[in-house]
């Protein structure tokens, strides 16, 4: 009986368990803030390619 009341009373390891839960956030928060910027690169790069196309047809001719 003893013991089990140690060890509900020892905190050794509460500070890694909480910075392993803050960093999975932080990863999370990440991936989603990525995910949803995504499409808009994509679109930026969609719209440069094709001026740049415009553009280098318009000088060859």
């Amino acid at each position: 009986m003893t013991f089990f009341i140690g060890f509900l009373r020892d905190e050794q390891g509460q500070d890694l368990i909480e910075y392993t839960l803050l960093l999975a956030f932080v990863a999370l928060a990440s991936a989603a803030l990525f995910t949803a910027a995504g499409g808009s690169v994509t679109k930026i790069w969609t719209v440069a390619n094709n001026r740049l196309q415009s553009a280098a047809s318009s000088a060859t001719t």
